[in-house]
């Protein structure tokens, strides 16, 4: 099987990605970067300090089905900041974009992702991708009581994985328990109208979603889920209705990597989002999702290898939402 481009773009052939060629890559990539020691585990939630930091993973899920992974694809880990861009979805699809919209902005910041800021002039958080946003659109989540918006956002994950998702409650009693700082912007956002009173309760979502267990696998299939148009190409369930696709992915595309965007998408050129669990994932629309794993993080909170991974993938494959040099002419991005 190949992976062709989408004919419907104005580019020329990107190299073709074929299911005998992309084993060797990923292994290759595996060997390559396994050895890089630079960058710290996230410390600051006491589970996640637990981490090994030689946990490193690769996976790809293409719209069809196929599946290739290299490393310790099945080790699990919290998916953290990630499930930002699910939520979002779900958000949207219980309210319509001009809803979330006057809510939480779609704005990319400079600052950190846990800054305790927001707009000055419109009061809402910046974008959905940081603390601040996420916050506030889990506290769109619509259901009956916390049990029901509970299980209404873990049947939305199941949609997405596959499988029936679970919570890791040591994690989810360690953000609870540390979690001042998002308070605190939940505070600020209830000062300005931008959430309603239960705060509590939108907060234990917003770590219970953070604290979803997940492996490199699972991540690339909802990349996947996204690449196809929102239906999981393994069970070929709709997770999210294809008309807010266009929405999560544009979001990524400029928020996923907090104040690594910019150069993300110089670079790399693709929607994606990270977690301080060490996971990216990465959607290649039409084509697949992409899944690095790997809990050593760079200053900026974002996987240290998975970066340098999708780096040499997006290079390597001309994977570059606006790439447009044929392949024997490509500029060498490391130059």
């Amino acid at each position: 099987m190949t992976l062709t481009p989408d004919l419907r773009s104005p580019q020329p052939a990107d190299t073709p990605i074929s299911s005998d060629l992309l084993p060797s890559v990923l292994e290759e990539l595996h060997t390559q970067h396994q050895s890089l020691r630079s960058g710290k585990i996230a410390d600051y939630i006491p589970e996640l300090a637990k981490a090994n930091p030689d946990w490193f993973s690769i996976c790809v899920t293409t719209v069809d089905g196929q599946q290739f992974a290299v490393g310790d694809a099945e080790q699990r880990f919290t998916i953290q900041s990630i499930s930002k861009v699910f939520v979002y979805g779900l958000a949207l699809e219980d309210h319509g974009r001009d809803r979330v919209l006057a809510k939480v902005g779609v704005e990319p910041t400079g600052d950190a992702f846990n800054a305790i800021v927001l707009d000055e002039q419109s009061k809402r958080p910046y974008n959905p991708m940081v603390n601040a946003g996420a916050i506030a659109t889990t506290s769109l989540i619509k259901g009956h009581g916390a049990t029901d918006r509970l299980n209404r956002m873990l049947a939305m994950f199941e949609r997405y994985v596959g499988h029936e998702p679970y919570l890791d409650m040591p994690t989810f009693m360690s953000e609870r328990t540390t979690g001042h700082r998002n308070r605190a912007m939940a505070h600020l956002m209830l000062n300005f109208g931008m959430i309603d009173e239960k705060i509590d309760e939108a907060l234990d979502l917003y770590f219970q979603q953070c604290s979803l267990l997940v492996d490199c696998r699972d991540l690339s299939v909802m990349a996947a889920t996204l690449a196809n148009r929102g239906v999981n190409p393994l069970t070929n369930v709709q997770a999210v209705s294809a008309c807010y696709v266009r929405d999560i992915l544009s979001v990524m595309y400029t928020c996923g990597m907090y104040n690594f965007a910019g150069e993300w998408a110089y670079k790399v050129g693709l929607p994606a989002k990270s977690g301080v669990s060490g996971g990216i994932i990465v959607v290649v629309p039409d084509r697949m999702g992409i899944a690095v794993f790997s809990p050593l993080l760079d200053a900026r909170g974002n996987s240290w290898r998975g970066v340098k991974v999708c780096e040499e993938l997006s290079q390597r494959f001309g994977l570059h939402l606006f790439e447009c040099a044929p392949p024997d002419s490509r500029c060498n991005h490391s130059d």
